[in-house]
């Protein structure tokens, strides 16, 4: 019996949305050990998930990543058909619905009114707080956000957000169970839209929009700046060890040198301007000339692919 059968025992995890990240969880799951329910509202969405894990499962192999074979792993996940069928046992749902908070609020209500007295609810919400449609029910001290990076099988990050009604335990459980599935997690100790991750995505992701809509720089070269700069350290180090290994003195050091410079950068944005149309529509035909809409699935392959020879080569001494 391996560690994380001995700490959840013989339930099952329920996967609660099918679509590309609700799959990515089920492989999580599903090869550390664990059996997984998929539940989706559109059984469509459940019927591509299955071959869609399966071709993961492929991947992961080629590239090393699992021991065991893929077939053994699928033979874990199976389908359910309806949302009592898929939580019916389980231990914990991994809700995956769609990022819309009158959706997860109703389902948070539906589970509430099956749910055993000892399930927990994980949201895998980008950016939603749990006191948005998790709050009121019996259930609330059982919900909080567990917050993945897409796809969640490759990229291993996960944000912890309780809610105001969280309990401690809950917290707990969730920071066992990311830990035992080979998880890193993240504790968000307060309820901000976008936890961590997003909020600083965003603010890379304003200024590159500005910097297009100002003509500054293309797609490309922005996309270049990141991919062939930032993201070559940023791949093994955070913001806060880069800066205080680019200085002589250290991250106090950095600060004194170019702190101004940060700081009339920031100065010069105004943070409240939308992504107008134009602009939408500008960075739209930049990105078609280099990807075609038809290529997209192939180009997430393509991405798939890479984090895995990434990963591969990560746990390489």
């Amino acid at each position: 019996m391996t560690d994380i059968q001995k700490f959840i025992g013989d339930r099952t995890i329920a996967i609660v949305g099918a679509g590309l990240v609700g799959a990515g969880w089920a492989v999580v799951y599903a090869r550390a050990g664990l059996r997984v329910k998929m539940f989706d509202a559109n059984p469509e969405i459940t019927r591509k998930a299955v071959p869609l894990i399966a071709g993961q499962l492929a991947g992961l192999k080629k590239h090393g990543l699992i021991e065991e074979e893929p077939a053994a792993i699928l033979a874990r996940i199976s389908t359910a058909s309806t949302l009592a069928e898929a939580i019916e046992g389980v231990a914990y749902v991994q809700e995956s619905v769609l990022e819309r908070v009158d959706v997860k609020r109703q389902l948070m209500i539906d589970i509430d009114a099956m749910a055993s007295p000892e399930l927990i609810v994980g949201s895998s919400t980008s950016g939603i707080p749990g006191s948005a449609f998790a709050l009121g029910l019996s259930i609330s001290p059982r919900v909080l956000i567990v917050h993945p990076v897409n796809p969640p099988y490759l990229v291993p990050v996960v944000e912890l957000v309780p809610s105001p009604e969280t309990s401690p335990a809950t917290v707990e459980f969730a920071n066992a169970l990311m830990q035992a599935v080979g998880q890193t997690v993240v504790h968000v100790r307060k309820e901000v839209e976008g936890f961590v991750l997003n909020r600083l995505q965003a603010v890379l992701l304003r200024e590159a929009w500005a910097l297009v809509q100002e003509g500054v720089a293309s797609c490309e070269d922005i996309d270049k700046t990141v991919r062939d700069g930032l993201g070559w350290r940023w791949s093994f180090m955070g913001p806060f060890e880069t800066i205080d290994l680019n200085a002589p003195g250290g991250v106090a050091d950095y600060a004194e040198r170019l702190g101004p410079l940060y700081q009339r950068i920031a100065a010069s944005r105004q943070h409240e301007q939308p992504w107008d149309e134009a602009l939408i529509k500008e960075v739209e035909v930049q990105r078609r000339e280099h990807l075609d809409h038809a290529e997209l699935e192939s180009r997430r392959a393509w991405r798939d692919e890479k984090l895995m020879a990434l990963a591969a080569a990560r746990r390489r001494p």
